[in-house]
């Protein structure tokens, strides 16, 4: 009993580290996830992870509070990063949104609880849709509990936002999330760009027509034609989407890993 009483501050640690990882990373952090759901599957895989962990015993001493805000940030900062990737999602459809005439018309996410475009809510659930099917949930898991070769207990993360390292990569993930965005965008925003351009020239050509009576409806037709293409495409564009957001997490890993730990 005393041998699995000394190993409770280890085991305090590694829950705080995961359920915080839920709380902030996609799927789980869903708000129709109930908490209890969260809580257990944090438990279970917490129990799963100390004996592949292995660490020395951690004294319950003034530092073990720090210790906890530490795994709590290490934890909220793994699931920011992978949840990156979505929040590009719903940026692109917002781009989308704007061009074809659908921005005015906002509807609540259930997953969030906040307004999103019409748009940007049909793309994050297909993207949902795909990572479940990528079994991206199960990757998720996977890597949270292999945080733990990367950046073990005993971890200097405070001393890596000193230098500056981790809130350099955060503004390059931020940057590569919004490029990405505008390149999903890209097709469609330029494709009714041009039918402005269109509508522009019968405006001159023919002031009879009332291009604002006109112009709506057609661009929510061509934009639907055009969405309506681009579908089928989304599987490899999802896929790569996705490779770059554990591409980003283990990079994350990398810049928090402790010298000399795998």
């Amino acid at each position: 009993m005393e041998f699995f009483l000394q190993f409770i501050p280890n085991v305090l640690l590694i829950f705080c580290r995961i359920t915080s990882f839920f709380l902030a990373s996609p799927v789980f952090t869903a708000r129709n996830v109930p908490p209890q759901f969260k809580l257990g599957l944090s438990f279970f895989l917490t129990l799963m992870a100390i004996p592949a962990i292995g660490d020395e015993p951690i004294p319950m001493d003034g530092e073990y509070f720090l210790s906890i805000i530490r795994e709590i940030l290490i934890g909220l900062l793994l699931g920011l990063i992978a949840n990156f990737i979505f929040t590009a999602v719903q940026i692109a459809g917002a781009f989308i949104d704007v061009q074809i005439g659908f921005a005015m018309a906002n509807v609540m996410d259930p997953m969030t609880g906040v307004q999103t475009p019409l748009l940007g809510n049909f793309k994050y659930f297909i993207a949902l849709l795909l990572f479940l099917t990528f079994n991206g949930h199960h990757l998720l898991i996977q890597a949270i509990v292999d945080s733990y070769e990367w950046v073990p207990l005993s971890n200097d993360f405070f001393a890596h936002i000193a230098r500056g390292h981790v809130s350099e990569f955060l503004v390059q993930a931020f940057i590569t999330a919004f490029a990405l965005a505008f390149q999903m965008a890209a097709p469609l925003v330029a494709s009714l760009f041009l039918v402005d351009v269109g509508l522009g020239v019968l405006a001159k050509t023919a002031p009879q027509f009332n291009i604002f009576v006109l112009g709506i409806p057609m661009k929510i037709l061509v934009g639907l034609i055009l969405l309506f293409f681009f579908i089928p495409g989304m599987y490899n564009l999802f896929s790569d989407l996705f490779k770059t957001m554990f591409e980003h997490m283990q990079r994350m890993l990398e810049i928090l890993a402790v010298p000399g730990s795998s």
